[in-house]
């Protein structure tokens, strides 16, 4: 059995477990090739950022991620999180190139609740004078 480094990335409601081990360059989602998983154009170049940024090629390392929950891109932004810290827990070496691309903080931003006497979080319903 091959040695990984696993890390957790998460996003909205998304949340990925990436596997990431020396090898040939395959990268699965979900038991899926990459281009397959996340077919919207750009979508599987912004999650092999994370590996260009490390100084990594993409034939060097074997990547597998599973992920659940949420959407498109929150699942795009969970896997290159979790990726990023993937990598950096492999080589601590790569930590300067993935800060500076800002890929390993985790954005925080979530669905806000709705309130009581509101149509969404923060729309009134509409004023009526009479």
């Amino acid at each position: 059995m091959a040695k990984y480094t696993e890390a957790i990335g998460r996003r909205k409601e998304s949340s990925a477990r990436v596997r990431v081990s020396a090898g040939s360059g395959t990268f699965t989602v979900n038991e899926k090739p990459l281009d397959a998983y996340f077919p919207r154009l750009g979508d599987a170049a912004a999650i092999l950022t994370a590996i260009e940024a490390a100084g990594q090629t993409s034939n060097a390392v074997d990547v597998t991620a599973h992920v659940e929950g949420g959407g498109v891109s929150g699942q795009r932004d969970a896997v290159k999180l979790g990726l990023a810290r993937a990598l950096v827990a492999m080589d601590e070496g790569s930590r300067k190139g993935l800060r500076d691309r800002a890929l390993l903080t985790r954005d925080a931003r979530v669905k806000e609740r709705k309130k009581p006497g509101l149509k969404r979080a923060r729309k009134a319903p509409t004023y009526t004078k009479r």
